[in-house]
């Protein structure tokens, strides 16, 4: 019998522990009292009335597999509503059709709008070094893009995986014959090349002494400019002999010079070639993906206010978007009155007062053959106002 009723208590842990519970440690003792039960007991398990002392572990296990599952229903409550509110968020913020936020008439034609996204890829491909993927690209798409093209990127690519690898050899060599052109633009990327050599020399202690000394000679053309930064280097030598990661030179050792000069000859380079910086492919995503969601406002506006002819320039938005400083390429200027951009048609115009507001605006601004000034009482002669070129 001891064994018949030791078998049923570990059913019933067993299926008690099915549902992520554990026995209280305060009804340990009712274990004993349920497998020392006498027959008569047994028997209530089997359909007669329990005593008192298992009526009362099987009410408290009762009470508690019904806490427990009312809060399984409630946290699959939560979660339910969760992951309702998901789908509706996608349904809110994702539009499958969204040709109708672009005006027909900024492309020519499909053939044209095709070849202008290929090539758009293929720079950004040429950009980010990926040279394998642009050339099956061009050969799966049949574009013909000349060895001039190519170049730049090819160029730009072979001198920076040389940075990434510590090797200045390729972008000293670059920056010496562009010398002059880099002067122009006011670039100190060649000075940049020679300090991080001459502290790659320093970082070969007291035996490199006598050749960075020697190789301190290039700092010669750039004295003027960057006199501060060339004696903070030569100081320097005053603790090779005790190790300069323990003296107060210790910043130029930094690794983070690697990046800065990986960053500062991208930059130089692609304006001495006439490069963006940025692909136009990924500036164009990522001002697509502030501008969309307005876009797609002003097309539901204009599609229940039945208005046309709202985008009728090729080159410009209906509306005015703002993209953030990143964006900010070439001024423009909005007027203020009309909130519209302006153009060659519709120039904007300084007035005597300082104010500026575009032509149209001035036109419709006359009365009686003089203009006030919509910002200040002043009034003045049409006329005398004057075009501003940005």
């Amino acid at each position: 019998m001891g064994s018949t009723v030791n078998r049923a208590w570990r059913s019933c842990c067993t299926m008690w522990a099915s549902y992520g519970l554990s026995w209280p440690a305060q009804d340990y003792f009712r274990t004993d009292v349920f497998l020392s039960a006498s027959h008569q007991e047994v028997q209530a398990i089997q359909g007669t009335p329990l005593s008192a002392t298992l009526s009362l572990v099987m009410s408290q296990c009762c009470r508690k597999i019904k806490d427990t599952v009312q809060k399984l229903a409630s946290d699959h409550k939560d979660i339910h509503s969760s992951v309702s509110r998901v789908g509706k968020a996608i349904d809110r913020n994702f539009d499958s059709e969204i040709c109708g936020v672009v005006s027909d008439a900024v492309w020519d034609s499909r053939e044209k709008q095709q070849q202008t996204l290929q090539m758009a890829i293929l720079e950004h491909l040429y950009q980010q070094g990926m040279l394998s993927v642009a050339e099956e690209l061009c050969q799966e798409s049949t574009l013909n893009v000349d060895l001039d093209f190519k170049q730049p990127f090819l160029e730009l690519n072979r001198i920076l995986e040389a940075l990434h690898e510590q090797d200045l050899g390729p972008a000293l060599e670059w920056a010496v014959s562009h010398r002059q052109r880099l002067l122009e633009l006011n670039s100190s990327l060649e000075f940049k090349l020679h300090r991080l050599q001459f502290i790659r020399l320093l970082a070969g202690g007291p035996e490199k002494q006598l050749e960075a000394l020697s190789y301190a000679r290039h700092f010669q053309p750039f004295a003027h400019v960057h006199q501060r930064e060339i004696q903070v280097m030569m100081g320097s030598l005053v603790y090779l002999q005790l190790g300069l990661e323990k003296s107060p030179y210790c910043h130029l050792l930094d690794n983070s010079h690697w990046a800065e000069i990986c960053e500062t000859f991208t930059r130089d380079a692609c304006s001495l070639l006439g490069l963006s910086v940025e692909s136009p492919l990924s500036v164009s995503f990522a001002s697509g993906c502030v501008a969309l969601p307005v876009l797609m406002n002003i097309k539901a506006v204009m599609e229940q206010r039945q208005c046309s002819g709202v985008w009728s320039h090729k080159d410009e938005l209906p509306i005015e978007i703002e993209l953030g400083m990143k964006c900010w390429y070439h001024s423009v200027f909005a007027c203020p009155i009309l909130r519209q951009q302006t153009s060659d048609s519709n120039p904007p115009i300084k007035l005597i007062c300082g104010h500026v507001i575009s032509r149209d605006a001035l036109n419709k601004l006359i009365n009686g053959g003089k203009l006030k000034c919509p910002y200040c009482p002043m009034e003045q002669n049409p006329a005398d106002g004057k075009r501003i070129i940005f």
